[in-house]
């Protein structure tokens, strides 16, 4: 899906993405790709099968040069990791070692926990036929490993950066689990709702709908709690204030002085 945000990438310190021995150009811009979403900026090659730089790779990238720019060229793992603390595995195998296994979430919380205590984090990412070897992850201090269904939980290289990138992303992430837009209105305040309740209550009573008066108690507090649960904004209630004049009538328009709203 095309992005629509046009202003300057931003890249945070985030844990290296050590791509091990990939072998095509596309894959390499594709993870550029996934770790620009997620605000990574540090790649690191370690002989890239069709050598670097890579044209494919540009055109893949779809406007991540900036990670393609920036990336390192190794000949070994060893290297690629020099600088780094800690060393994670993303495998979908533990290679019956003994070795702490990962979620992806587990593991982005720890490595921003290590991060911020200056302590440097590196992702190894296998190529994209066989993965790691054992002795590539046993250079590593832990395994991540994304659950998936276990009859088919083959993931490409990019989609593999992704989520461990999308993870870390949102491991330090404040958007609010909800937001309301309202356009060019504000959210209506608690006095802007009482009026209209008043309104309401009052109409209800003129046209006979809220003539039982035991039960008309119950009754204002459904009709509260149905339009509280549907956070009005001002604008909304100003036409549900036109909407209940409309339905009064003449009567109620030629006949008595509206109180102001």
């Amino acid at each position: 899906m095309a992005g629509t945000n046009r202003r300057r990438p931003r890249i945070a310190e985030g844990p290296a993405v050590i791509l091990v021995e990939p072998q095509l150009g596309e894959n390499i811009g594709t993870s550029a790709r996934a770790m620009l979403n997620c605000g990574l900026g540090d790649m690191r090659l370690v002989r890239p099968r069709d050598g670097w730089p890579n044209d494919k790779a540009i055109s893949a990238a779809s406007g991540a040069d900036l990670v393609l720019e920036r990336a390192g060229l190794f000949d070994s793992i060893e290297a690629a990791a020099g600088g780094l603390r800690h060393l994670y595995a993303a495998t979908a195998r533990d290679r019956h070692m003994v070795k702490r296994i990962l979620t992806p979430r587990a593991a982005a919380l720890e490595m921003r926990r290590l991060m911020a205590a200056g302590e440097p984090c590196g992702i190894l990412f296998g190529p994209e036929r066989t993965g790691l070897t054992s002795d590539q992850v046993a250079l590593a201090d832990a395994i991540i490993t994304v659950p998936l269904n276990p009859a088919f939980s083959s993931l490409n290289l990019a989609q593999a950066v992704l989520l461990l990138g999308h993870q870390w992303y949102v491991a330090g992430d404040e958007t609010p689990g909800e937001q309301l837009h309202v356009g060019n209105s504000r959210p209506a305040t608690q006095a802007e709702f009482e009026r209209f309740f008043d309104h309401l209550e009052e109409e209800l009573i003129e046209n006979g709908f809220l003539r039982n008066q035991e039960k008309r108690p119950s009754m204002m507090r459904n009709l509260r709690s149905l339009f509280l649960r549907a956070r009005c904004t001002e604008q909304e209630l100003r036409t549900l204030h036109g909407v209940v004049t409309a339905f009064a009538g003449p009567r109620s328009r030629l006949g008595k002085k509206r109180p102001a709203r």
